[in-house]
């Protein structure tokens, strides 16, 4: 019979102080880092971060020695000031839990154990839907179960101050409030600033993006309408804000692109000067555009010459050659 740590044992009390070393000990899938995600990211140590940090990906086991070494001389700065830290790690052997204790009491920190009570079969079915490169084989994830609910009779007597059931714990009051701080100042209903319009350009393509965007107040590229120059290094984009894509007061973003008149061969004209615009709503769409799979986009449109985007598919078949055999159309025209 499957044993379960809430089905056999109980915790000895629900209290995790602060400063404290917040151990979290189960199993892949157990749900450790979810739980962790709870606390300030600063404050979490996870094995899988540091793996990346020191090889580019957090699925090489590999790297776990160095990674380790890594995420011990953080955790040693953090308590040394005082600091909270909770390990994003199985913690399931008893002598990584050992090292943990014994450099918590060097610096004088309480220590609490974590323990995850997820069954082991949401365990199995949560690490099989993973990508290849984070699986871990199912019986180490059972090895890993087994050793979570062996090791709670064991906690105290390993030098753990508090031990607890991750089920137990309300996380979410934290959380909340943490978010809704965040959100405050983002907003500026802290008397602050807040983001303004940098709040657009998250919603549609994320911080990572946002971040690089400089307002172009008074330019008139985008007939009235602000312009925002996504720049680094020297590569930029630049986008319009539009305040009503759809005639119902709903806002948008469109990226300048190349006008497509009188670029191709045949035309008799010079090349329009543009600006021609294209909507983007995703980082894809950024993407896109600057890799410039957008200059026929079938919603561009010219703001000089009126020019609306979309291929002339017989044309481009002609001019590529992949239209159909000319002998066989003039033996059609010929046929009696």
């Amino acid at each position: 019979m499957t044993r379960t740590l809430n089905a056999t044992l109980q915790p000895l009390d629900t209290t995790v102080l602060d400063p404290a070393l917040i151990c979290l000990i189960g199993p892949a899938g157990s749900g450790k880092t979810t739980l962790s995600s709870t606390w300030e990211p600063t404050q979490v140590l996870s094995l899988d971060h540091y793996r990346a940090l020191v090889s580019d990906d957090a699925g090489d086991q590999s790297a776990t020695g160095d990674a380790v070494f890594v995420l011990q001389r953080v955790l040693e700065a953090r308590l040394r000031r005082g600091l909270t830290s909770a390990i994003d790690a199985t913690n399931c052997e008893e002598s990584v839990r050992a090292g943990l204790v014994q450099t918590a009491r060097r610096y004088g920190i309480p220590t609490v154990a974590v323990l995850m009570t997820t069954p082991l079969p949401v365990c199995l079915e949560r690490n099989a839907g993973r990508p290849a490169d984070r699986r871990v084989p199912e019986d180490t994830v059972r090895a890993q179960h087994r050793a979570a609910v062996d090791a709670h009779p064991r906690l105290h007597h390993e030098g753990f101050d508090h031990i607890v059931f991750a089920s137990s714990l309300d996380r979410l009051t934290p959380l909340l409030a943490r978010a809704a701080t965040h959100q405050s100042a983002e907003l500026g209903w802290d008397d602050g600033d807040g983001l303004g319009e940098e709040l657009l350009l998250r919603r549609f393509f994320g911080p990572d993006i946002a971040r690089l965007a400089d307002w172009r107040d008074g330019s008139t590229l985008a007939g009235g309408d602000r312009v925002v120059e996504l720049r680094a290094g020297s590569d930029a984009l630049t986008l319009a804000l539009r305040l009503d894509v759809d005639g119902e007061g709903d806002v948008g973003f469109d990226v300048l692109v190349a006008c497509p008149a009188g670029e191709d061969d045949t035309a008799d004209r010079e090349p329009c000067p543009g600006p021609a615009w294209v909507p983007v709503s995703s980082v894809l769409d950024l993407h896109r555009a600057h890799r410039g799979e957008l200059d026929t986009d079938e919603e561009l449109r010219c703001a000089h010459c009126g020019h609306r985007g979309g291929i002339e598919h017989e044309t481009a078949d002609h001019a590529t050659g992949t239209g159909p055999d000319q002998d066989d159309v003039y033996e059609e025209v010929l046929a009696p």
